[in-house]
């Protein structure tokens, strides 16, 4: 009996440890379990984003006595890096030969004569180069005359009276060569014609002499226009000396 029993009371001890350990590796298994799932659900679950904190301004003494900082450049890429596509040829010689050409072409045809007198362009032209060709232009070649360009006429100054009493001067006188004045119609002369009201004779001023003009008919065969008769007065053309009348032969001048 007491050999039963104690059979028994192994048998019920060897059972009792047998479900002792298996409740506790089922309570590992457990906890490996929840471990496990609470991992996922962290991996699962949204990362908090988390904002850089805002830059404070510098202040202003420390402005004042630091430069700031530059900005760090970003890195070059391969676009950057990549050297610039080369540049059109111009023809450099093509260019120049060109040009050389043309300067040719330009000295030969400067050099023509091109006048009935074998002058060249290079010597019709003024000597200064600003010249302009326009009206009240004070053309002088090689000779004494001097002349005024209208309408495209070179007007003959006729004399020192008429070149000061039109009120030219002598450093509106451009010196040109002959060949330059041969290309322009020369027109009616310049002259000083005066008359006073209380007269009825017309007096031409040469050489500071009043040269008297017998009649209408004179006057219009000397080339004479009323335009260039000029009133003064009566005192003015009695203080000037007279000179030989118009004709010559016309007989002692009247005095106006």
């Amino acid at each position: 009996m007491r050999k039963s029993a104690n059979q028994q009371i192994g048998k019920s001890t060897d059972e009792q440890s047998s479900s002792s350990e298996l409740s506790t590796t089922e309570q590992v298994l457990d906890l490996l379990l929840d471990a496990l799932l609470e991992r996922q659900a962290a991996r699962l679950q949204p990362k908090p984003v988390t904002m850089p904190p805002p830059a404070l301004e510098p202040t202003a003494e420390k402005t004042a006595g630091e430069a700031p900082k530059p900005s760090p450049k970003p890195p070059a890429s391969e676009e950057d890096l990549a050297p610039p596509p080369p540049l059109p040829s111009i023809n450099l010689g093509r260019t120049l030969g060109r040009l050389l050409l043309a300067l040719a072409v330009l000295v030969v045809v400067i050099n023509v004569p091109i006048t009935r007198y074998g002058t060249s362009l290079a010597r019709i032209m003024p000597d200064t180069a600003s010249l302009v060709i326009r009206d009240g232009l004070v053309l002088k070649g090689s000779g004494p005359e001097i002349y005024v360009l209208e309408d495209n006429k070179l007007l003959w100054i006729s004399s020192l009276e008429a070149f000061e009493f039109f009120n030219y001067r002598w450093d509106q006188v451009h010196v040109v060569d002959d060949g330059f004045l041969e290309q322009f119609e020369k027109g009616r002369p310049i002259h000083v014609l005066l008359k006073c009201e209380g007269s009825p004779h017309i007096y031409a001023l040469e050489n500071g002499q009043k040269r008297w003009i017998k009649d209408i008919p004179t006057f219009e065969a000397e080339g004479y226009v009323w335009e260039d008769v000029k009133l003064v007065t009566c005192d003015y053309l009695r203080s000037l000396p007279d000179g030989p009348s118009i004709p010559e032969d016309a007989g002692p001048p009247p005095q106006p």
